[in-house]
């Protein structure tokens, strides 16, 4: 089987916890020997399921959006937005697609949220146009990452310091004005070494508004890296990384869909009432990184890092009721425009009277920092060897929100602002987290098998204080609320090497999602566990794993993108549930050692989702709940294929992606549902000499028209067809 099959599909990751960049030149595997889950030579090794997308799996379409990376994956479901991938919902095994609140997100193995542990849900995620690969691991594992192990951990890699000088340009022009531009500089000499790298992406948007506005988004990204190592002759290895981040984005979006009815004669409009929307976020990251070789079987890998995160998105909230003097939820609006039809009127661009749109300055500051260490060791006792590890993380992380209302009228289709709200006079609290973490994990071989125990301790600190929003300042404490969490999460797994091509694996583990700063609502807890095998005989790879995740007590939260009409940062408590379902990945080559690869993938998920006991909820996407009642936001179906030509300097790809229509709110057999759809996606690439490509892709190459999202108000389609050309160029 050609190593690039082998990378497709799916791949054991040998945990670590401290990761620097992703796969190294061979002169660099010792620099880089702390990847987070491992390499793909540890396939047959891993007790759950894992995957690894690598760096060239990722330029056969030169995808930057995360959603259509990670359709490769089964077990993974995806919620669009806003077509770009900027504000991914990512869930793993039923974790729910809530932003990436659910699951465990890294880049380059440290916690990568603004506030992971005191607002998991806020918006940021790393540029995939500077990512070199994409760790997922499911199951187990999570122990080893962290906090949340109910369904996985995702590790995003970063491109990594080359081993001599060199350096890529690569940039392309589409549909809608789209640019994308990445380039990267960088090299190591014998003892130093660095690189610089940027992204500049832009466009107008595939929305149009009425009367005119900008839909598009511009990202600037860039990243810069320093190495030194300890001389050849040194007595102790030891290596020092240094990592600086900055990253800003000023994006024309808004949480404002379309009626139903509207959607179906134009799906890309976006009404008036939006027309100010706009989200302006900046991103700072700063990181130390320390490896020493203490032994010749025993190394120490320390991280620390500090991210600073600040944003506000002035957007749209609700629609005043005139009659009440209060206020409708736009998505309320949405879902029944004949009862609210003045609000509806108003949204679509008709005048209004004083006040009647209110727009929020969603202005919120983030910051985590921390310091992470794993020592790690390999021994033997008796027949048996050990690769044990040890890893503490010490973590502070702080959301600090600050916000007010505008209102609006509008005039002639122009907004005219009728009241200009005081900062902090809407929202004036700030959400503090401290979390002290430990884990020790042990792989075990012997014979034909490999049992890897593992437990994991999370100790931590909650905090919320409240001022007055009459005032917006911050000189009398209104109200502080403190929660502590003591969590032991243990996890074991076994596999079997039957023979050399067929691997039999189990895992069973504790799921954990701790709850938000004051939410009142106790841990998400489940007991989840796997079955699977693996089979690799020549130019074929398959991977077929059984799952369940069987809650004892299911967490729903209010965010403002679940568009639910509830405090936010409250969470509810849902009881029993369960998920379960069927994984399944294959990869083939029909002329591998030929002289025109012909590859094949394919991954399926199944999934059944449902609640195990009976409640009435005030959480917007729940409501009244039967025993029986399907989750929200979870497809019964995934597919996707993908199939490539690929000559000495050419290269066709094309790849098919069915997408199952999911309910969004709970209940069983007709209800409000996205659509379902089958996606194509089509690329090619020539390369005219061994330093410069030529690529082309089409996304939707069909123009699929379809509801990806009811949330956070009103429907909302998936990117129509777009077109992009491209040229790379390696220096």
């Amino acid at each position: 089987m050609s190593p690039t099959l082998r990378l497709a599909i799916s791949l054991a990751l040998l945990p670590t916890a401290a990761l620097a960049s992703g796969a190294p030149s061979p002169e660099l595997q010792r620099l880089d020997s702390v990847n987070v889950f491992g390499t793909a030579e540890d396939t047959q090794k891993a007790a759950g399921s894992a995957h690894y997308v690598d760096q060239e799996t990722l330029e056969r379409f030169n995808y930057r959006d995360i959603n259509r990376v990670l359709r490769q994956v089964p077990g993974v479901y995806l919620v669009e937005e806003e077509g770009y991938g900027l504000r991914p919902n990512i869930g793993i095994r039923g974790s729910g697609t809530d932003r990436n609140s659910r699951i465990t997100v890294m880049e380059d193995g440290v916690l990568i949220a603004p506030a992971p542990y005191a607002a998991p849900a806020a918006y940021y995620f790393p540029t995939m146009a500077r990512i070199d690969a994409v760790e997922i691991r499911k199951g187990s594992s999570a122990i080893q990452a962290g906090p949340r192990t109910t369904g996985g951990a995702i590790n995003l890699i970063s491109t990594p310091i080359p081993g001599e000088p060199g350096g890529e340009l690569d940039l392309s022009y589409g549909s809608d004005a789209t640019v994308l531009a990445h380039g990267w500089a960088g090299g190591m000499g014998e003892r130093f070494g660095g690189m610089v790298e940027a992204v500049r992406q832009s466009t107008n948007g595939f929305k149009q508004i009425d009367g005119g506005g900008d839909a598009g988004y511009e990202l600037n990204d860039v990243v810069a890296k320093l190495r030194w190592v300890s001389a050849p002759d040194a007595g102790v290895y030891q290596q020092l990384d240094l990592k600086f981040g900055h990253n800003t984005q000023d994006s024309h979006e808004t949480y404002l869909g379309l009626a139903d009815a509207d959607f179906r004669t134009d799906p890309n409009r976006r009404y008036a009432g939006s027309r100010l929307d706009n989200i302006q976020t900046e991103q700072n990251l700063l990181e130390l990184r320390h490896l020493i070789e203490l032994g010749e079987n025993t190394t120490l890998n320390t991280v620390a890092y500090r991210t600073e995160f600040s944003r506000n998105w002035y957007k749209l909230n609700d629609v005043l009721n005139p009659l009440t003097g209060s206020y409708v939820g736009i998505g309320t609006i949405l879902a029944d425009p004949t009862t609210w039809s003045d609000q509806y009127a108003w949204l679509t661009g008709e005048d209004s009277p004083a006040d009647a749109l209110r727009l929020r300055n969603n202005n919120r500051n983030y910051y985590a920092q921390g310091l992470q260490t794993v020592l790690g060791t390999t021994f033997a006792t008796g027949a048996a060897s050990h690769e044990l590890e040890v890893g503490l993380r010490v973590h502070r992380d702080q959301e600090d929100r600050y916000q007010d209302d505008d209102r609006y009228r509008l005039q002639g289709g122009q907004f005219v602002l009728t009241r200009d709200g005081a900062p902090g006079t809407q929202d004036n609290r700030v959400g503090d987290a401290e979390a002290l973490s430990l884990f020790v994990h042990d792989t075990i071989s012997f014979g034909k098998w490999i049992l890897t125990p593992g437990v994991r301790y999370e100790r931590i600190d909650l905090a919320s204080t409240r001022y007055s929003t009459a005032t917006g300042r911050r000189d009398v404490v209104l109200s502080k609320v403190e929660t502590e969490v003591d969590e032991v999460i243990p996890g074991f797994g076994a596999t079997y090497l039957l023979n050399d091509s067929l691997t039999l694996f189990g895992s069973v583990h504790r799921g954990f999602n701790p709850p938000g700063p004051a939410s009142g609502a106790l841990s998400e807890k489940s007991v989840n566990g796997e079955f699977g095998l693996r089979w690799n005989e020549g130019a074929m790879g398959v991977e077929l794993v059984g799952f369940v995740n069987d809650y004892s007590n299911l967490v729903g939260t209010c965010t403002a993108s679940s568009g639910g009409n509830c405090n936010l940062g409250d969470q509810f408590d849902g009881g029993e549930a369960r998920v379960s379902g069927l994984e399944a990945s294959l990869g083939y080559d029909f002329n591998e050692g030929g002289a025109v690869s012909v590859p094949f993938s394919l991954a399926y998920t199944y999934t059944k989702a449902e609640f195990r006991n009976a409640f009435v909820s005030s959480f917007e996407e729940w409501g009244t709940v039967a025993v029986g009642d399907q989750l929200p936001y979870l497809p019964e179906h995934l597919v996707h294929a993908e199939l490539g030509l690929a000559g000495e300097r050419w290269r066709l790809g094309v790849a098919a992606n069915y997408l199952d229509d999911m309910r969004t709110e709970a209940g069983t057999g007709p209800g409000e549902r996205t659509d379902s759809a089958v996606v194509w996606d089509l690329t090619g690439g020539f390369q005219l000499n061994d330093r410069v490509e030529l690529y082309a892709r089409v996304e939707n190459l069909s123009d699929e028209t379809y509801v990806v999202a009811r949330r956070p108000a009103g429907a909302r389609p998936g990117q129509p067809r777009s077109a992009f050309v491209g040229m790379r160029i390696g220096f």
